[in-house]
């Protein structure tokens, strides 16, 4: 078998630029998206196309992720979330993401495993960069947590066969407004968003061999927000 990856999340903003990236990068690689038919939360598909698929590395950039922006004024506070919606982030999150881990675990004798998490899993949005009020629903920094959590806990359970990280990226440029960017970058001391290329380069050490006594640990990508 060629040095091949499953990228699930593979059409997401994060997920495209890393697919073209390692394609370049001379990697095989196998689209794993709900908008390509692949719905990571039914756990019979997860089984059944994890048996047909085989990689040398598996990338989870999935995720539920309401983004809050001009377009989007329907993100409620923390006393008008549901429990539907918080159990829907959980599910997707973390629950889908064991799914997903325990069966390329289970058909890949050996491998690599990177999970992507975020520094809203490290530390709580500030709702005063947020506009109206409207506040980062709690059900995607829990399960941004928990995913870190989920990486360690695999990384002890799956040596020295299977290698498990986690990738901790701060916030990416994707045509935010204005003002949103403003008040982030005033939080960051590298001042400004993350460039969404700006992972690949930390992504391809994970798949290589100069990594390979890498596990269980955490890459914040950050700009040095989360040290304030």
């Amino acid at each position: 078998m060629s040095d091949r990856v499953i990228i699930t999340g593979s059409q997401g903003l994060i997920g495209k630029e890393i697919t073209c990236f390692l394609e370049k990068s001379g990697y095989d690689i196998i689209k794993c998206s709900r908008s390509l038919g692949h719905d990571l939360t039914d756990e019979s598909f997860v089984k059944a196309w994890f048996k047909e698929n085989k990689a040398n590395h598996l990338i989870n950039l999935f995720a539920m992720n309401e983004h809050i922006d001009k377009d989007n004024e329907n993100v409620s506070t923390l006393f008008n979330v549901s429990l539907d919606s918080f159990d829907q982030y959980m599910r997707t999150n973390v629950t889908s993401l064991f799914s997903v881990c325990r069966e390329y675990a289970r058909n890949n004798p050996k491998g690599n495993i990177i999970n992507f998490s975020s520094i809203y899993g490290l530390k709580s949005p500030d709702p005063r960069i947020y506009r109206d009020g409207k506040h980062k629903h709690a059900g995607y920094s829990v399960s941004k947590a928990s995913v870190i959590q989920l990486t360690k806990y695999l990384a002890v359970h799956l040596a020295p066969k299977i290698r498990v990280n986690c990738v901790i990226p701060g916030g990416v440029e994707n045509n935010q407004g204005t003002e949103f960017m403003d008040k982030y970058s005033t939080k960051s001391p590298s001042q400004r968003m993350m460039k969404v290329g700006e992972l690949n380069g930390l992504v391809k050490f994970l798949c290589s061999d100069d990594s390979s006594y890498c596990t269980g640990s955490e890459f914040v990508v950050d700009g040095g927000y989360t040290i304030w």
